[in-house]
């Protein structure tokens, strides 16, 4: 986002400039250098860190969206983020399942076989799927559920105290997030 003499300019928006009257298209801002925005009068607005949030698990900064399924006195329920991204392993599993169908299908009509790589990819699916959806239960709340499905792969070591442990060079000591979902299983070659 940009500002041009107190007015926010968006990018993907026609704009006017408010000082010229000069009309600019949607795409301007994305087609343009930084010293073509400059040569106009633009400035750069960052949105402060404090500003951001996911919107798949909250309504807005420090606001998270409702955990659990809720049913009003008048019997209305709303449905929560566990089982929200609950359908949502399943429809992962479906579509990791789905490519080798075709696998099944003609085992089954032909009489042959299924390979058993396949066997076991299509059952470590549903297993996948299953323990996801537990450890979605599991979560205490929408922090805990957000690091669960889309945390970082590696997070610094912590000692008892719950500081950061850092080697003989300063650097941070990084290990496997433990609170990550459990993988989906690898396609067999």
């Amino acid at each position: 986002m940009f500002t041009v003499s107190g007015k926010t300019i968006k990018y993907d928006r026609p704009w006017t400039h408010p000082d010229t009257g000069v009309q600019y298209p949607a795409n301007w801002l994305r087609l343009t250098s930084a010293a073509e925005k400059q040569a106009v009068g633009l400035v750069e607005v960052t949105t402060p860190a404090a500003d951001v949030y996911d919107q798949r698990f909250y309504w807005g900064v420090n606001n998270p969206k409702q955990l659990d399924d809720a049913t009003d006195d008048d019997g209305n329920t709303t449905t929560g983020l566990k089982t929200q991204w609950k359908a949502k392993q399943n429809e992962i599993a479906a579509s990791l399942l789905a490519p080798s169908d075709w696998r099944i299908i003609k085992a089954k009509e032909t009489g042959t076989n299924i390979p058993s790589a396949w066997k076991t990819y299509r059952a470590a699916v549903r297993t996948a799927c299953n323990t996801r959806q537990t450890e979605i239960d599991n979560c205490s709340d929408v922090a805990a559920l957000k690091e669960l499905l889309f945390g970082s792969a590696q997070i610094q070591q912590t000692d008892d105290d719950g500081n950061g442990v850092v080697d003989a060079d300063g650097n941070a000591v990084m290990i496997a997030n433990p609170n990550l979902a459990t993988s989906w299983p690898d396609e067999p070659s």
